[in-house]
């Protein structure tokens, strides 16, 4: 990686694999990222990612547009998830699971259009897996299933809950000798700790990452800074790629 090189310079050069981080709601922010690649003709030949990484990636993977998931994402309201029911969450996720099978129907995870490896939790193992096989909605709705917020994802492994509990990064199913570009949000759920490991953006010989200062930060009441979040995302992405890589990252101000 020379001194010259821009992020889209190594993105072109070769396939690459995509994975973006879990933030909790920054599923705005990864679909302005994604947006601006395909706007410039770069285009992952894999996908990975936890949560809302997870939710993106998954979506896109399975043939969903960018600009249709915008459409969706930018109609969302609190009410079209918030389903409260007793159990180990807050929200049931059924209005959840409905939403991502109006998104991606009956795709199931072996049979996207792009690979595509998401991360989950499980409560059995206390370790993050990645499914090969299974219904892609039960999938991503495990990936994205927040602690305390959702009700955790049934799969054939058994109860699973947000890929970010133990891959932040959504980085498990990557390999040493893969090129891989990271979208890492930089943002700090209140439960991690300041100097956690899981919050450094990841850096390594077959790596690019991009980390765009200042997001706008979402959340169920606060879904018009979900929005505000994805243009600048989008932006910010355009102006990443004709920026010079240090150390294999761009950081820039979104």
């Amino acid at each position: 990686m020379n001194q010259t090189e821009t992020l889209g310079d190594w993105l072109d050069a070769r396939p690459f694999t995509l994975a973006m981080s879990s933030g909790f709601f920054s599923f705005f922010a990864h679909l302005g990222m994604l947006d601006a690649l395909l706007t410039r003709g770069i285009v992952p030949a894999r996908v990975t990612g936890s949560s809302a990484g997870a939710l993106v990636g998954g979506c896109w993977a399975a043939g969903v547009a960018p600009a249709e998931l915008e459409e969706r994402l930018m109609a969302l309201r609190r009410q079209d998830f918030w389903d409260p029911a007793p159990g180990p969450g807050l929200l049931r996720g059924d209005r959840f699971r409905t939403i991502l099978r109006e998104l991606v129907e009956n795709t199931r995870l072996e049979d996207t259009a792009v690979p595509f490896s998401p991360s989950v939790w499980s409560l059995k193992q206390r370790a993050t897996l990645v499914p090969d096989q299974g219904e892609l909605v039960e999938t991503l709705y495990a990936s994205c299933a927040v602690p305390l917020l959702f009700h955790p994802g049934r799969l054939p492994s058994g109860l699973c809950w947000d890929g970010g509990i133990g891959d932040r990064p959504g980085l498990a199913a990557t390999g040493a000798d893969e090129q891989v570009f990271c979208h890492h949000i930089l943002s700090r759920s209140p439960w991690r700790r300041r100097n956690s490991p899981a919050l450094r953006i990841p850096q390594g010989p077959q790596r690019a990452a991009l980390a765009i200062e200042g997001l706008p930060r979402s959340g169920p009441g606060r879904l018009d800074a979900g929005r505000q979040a994805l243009h600048i995302a989008r932006e910010a992405t355009a102006r990443a790629l004709d920026t010079p890589l240090k150390d294999g990252i761009v950081r820039i101000r979104g």
